[in-house]
């Protein structure tokens, strides 16, 4: 892994022949906090960064989808025998 560019704060640039080889190290490295980009003919295609810890990440809360849809009442009815009749491709 001699040939890796360092760039500003904690960003290391990474091959993608590189990347393969070294995977297990890189991913390790981006647990710690640290950014690897990883490029292609020495264009950035990917960036591989550390997960947010569980307790940080927003989870949905109940309740806020209230009020905003509806059923109709006879959502649950019988179909009319004509359009039942177009499901199951009896003829008249």
């Amino acid at each position: 892994m001699a040939r890796r560019k360092k760039t500003r704060g904690a960003r290391e640039h990474v091959s993608l022949y590189e990347a393969k080889i070294h995977l297990s190290d890189l991913v390790e490295q981006a647990a710690l906090g640290r950014e690897v980009i990883i490029a292609k003919s020495g264009k950035p295609k990917a960036r591989l960064v550390p997960l947010a810890p569980k307790d940080t990440r927003h989870l949905r809360k109940y309740g806020l989808g209230k009020g905003r849809g509806w059923i109709a009442d006879d959502f649950d009815a019988p179909l009319p025998p004509e359009l039942l009749r177009l499901f199951t491709g009896e003829s008249e």
